[in-house]
């Protein structure tokens, strides 16, 4: 090596150590929240992040405030009203919520509910938390904390104690509220909020479980809009602040103290809090607490259909350029839908104006809204946008916005994988469609969940009642190029729509 080439080699030694040392330099001011200026990223946007990431300095003035709100709610139940069974106790099933709305939630993913022990008399005793809402007394806590109490009893954050009694219900949202008689006292309460909270804001979750004073954690919003299968108007926010057993019902705070959710469920494999936990949102909770105060029960509108997502493959078979709305399986008799003309096979892609990204959102807009107003419908009918008034009604007690080859007859069908007939020839079957009559387990019907005695109604929007319109409605959908075809099927239970590949 020449010394020149010795002297230039040192050289980018050198500057290599000297680029080292600034990227150290600015790491360490990174780390350390100092100021960055000159050509060093000082930007507002940087500025945000640094903030963000430092977040408050504590939450100890925070809980102070509204600590104080918070309470122990203690219930006596008749065993038998929980399990059914004489001498099973809740400790021996596993599960306060046999029979609720959050049973298969719970049964899969353990619980977050109020702690419960057989006594002597037959009795269980129920714990959970609540908050006051007002200084006379009421307070707000889950549905499954006080659903069948005999008698319930409030402990408050400074040990006294009161007796209470449920002003109402909603087993669908899992809300109830109570009213504290307190004889003329005036109880610390605390204040929902109005705006909508986001993803990654500081929270809260405080919770009164056994009595003994509150408990406190802290997290942010790491999800909102979660759907755990407990109920039709699933929305929950998803908290990561562990949510400790027996606050059920309990509230979560942002940083001015105003509650964002109540705390409903945590996702648990062990039993324990693993840090995911889920609230009602506010804006849910006042609208039902409301009603509850002013009626003692919760009235909502509906329109009459029985819906389901749009999947990919749904939207493909309709020629939708994205997976969103709500695909009406049927709409009922005598309902809304039906007298302003929504069929079968339409999709809903709005609500006065508002996109529906899903069937869920859709029972939840019609929910919130009174009955008797009239409500614009968004539809797409076979590729074509269509609008409908549709009067809403309220919603009875019971009902919730929840192909073959040449031969006729029993014809196989290989690349679908079924046989089938027509309903008339099928005793019990109706008038309309045909019947699957059998089902190759190892074909595409099977894999899509066809089984015998199932009866397709329409395919590609034609309906079919042999197997001759059901080859031609095949064929049709195929010359259209179309991978997958929609059908309508009835099942013993309900009717749906299967978007069945025939590529």
């Amino acid at each position: 090596m020449t010394d020149n080439a010795r002297s230039i080699r040192k050289i980018l030694s050198t500057r290599r150590l000297a680029l080292l040392g600034s990227v150290a330099v600015l790491g360490s001011a990174l780390m350390l929240g100092g100021p960055l200026t000159g050509n060093h990223l000082a930007t507002p946007a940087h500025a945000a992040i640094q903030s963000a990431q430092q977040g408050p300095t504590g939450f100890a003035d925070l809980v102070a405030k509204v600590k104080p709100a918070v309470i122990s709610v203690r219930v006596k139940m008749d065993a038998n009203a929980i399990s059914g069974d004489e001498g099973q106790s809740s400790e021996q099933d596993g599960s306060p919520f046999a029979g609720t709305p959050f049973e298969k939630f719970f049964h899969q993913y353990g619980e977050n509910g109020p702690r419960m022990r057989m006594t002597p008399h037959r009795e269980i005793t129920g714990l959970g938390s609540g908050f006051f809402i007002s200084a006379d007394g009421y307070a707000v806590t889950n549905n499954h904390v006080v659903d069948h109490a005999s008698s319930v009893q409030v402990t408050t954050d400074d040990g006294a104690i009161y007796t209470a009694k449920v002003i109402g219900t909603d087993p669908k949202t899992d809300l109830a509220l109570i009213k504290v008689d307190g004889k003329g006292k005036n109880f610390a309460y605390v204040n929902f909020e109005d705006q909508t909270p986001r993803i990654g804001d500081w929270v809260v979750a405080v919770g009164n479980p056994y009595g003994l004073g509150g408990t406190v954690t802290a997290g942010i919003i790491s999800a909102e809009g979660r759907d755990i299968g407990s109920g039709p108007y699933d929305s929950y926010i998803q908290i990561d602040a562990p949510i400790n057993k027996g606050n059920s019902g309990g509230p979560t705070f942002d940083t001015n103290g105003n509650v964002i959710g109540v705390n409903t469920a945590i996702y648990s494999p062990s039993g324990g809090s693993v840090g995911i936990g889920f609230d009602i949102p506010a804006a849910t909770v006042k609208n039902v607490v409301a009603q509850l105060k002013d009626h003692g029960s919760v009235t909502r509108a509906y329109i009459g259909v029985q819906v389901q997502p749009v999947t990919p493959g749904i939207a493909e078979s309709l020629g939708m350029k994205k997976a969103e709305g709500a695909l009406v399986d049927e709409a009922q008799a005598d309902t809304p839908a039906a007298k302003a003309g929504i069929q079968a096979g339409d999709v809903i892609t709005a609500v006065n104006g508002n996109a529906i990204k899903d069937s869920g959102q859709l029972a939840r807009e019609i929910s919130a809204m009174s009955p008797g107003s009239t409500v614009k419908l968004d539809v797409l009918r076979k590729g074509e946008s269509k609008t409908f008034d549709v009067t809403l009604a309220t919603m009875p007690n019971h009902r919730e916005a929840n192909a073959g080859n040449e031969e006729e007859g029993s014809a196989a069908t290989p690349h679908l994988g079924l046989s089938v007939a027509p309903a008339g020839e099928v005793a019990g079957a109706g008038a309309k469609g045909v019947v699957v009559t059998n089902v190759d387990p190892d074909g595409p019907a099977a894999e899509h969940g066809f089984q015998s005695g199932d009866v397709i109604l329409s395919v590609g929007g034609q309906s079919v009642s042999n197997v001759g319109e059901l080859r031609k409605a095949l064929r049709d959908a195929k010359s259209q190029g179309k991978h997958q075809v929609l059908m309508q099927v009835k099942t013993a239970d309900n009717t749906h729509f299967v978007a069945m590949p025939i590529g």
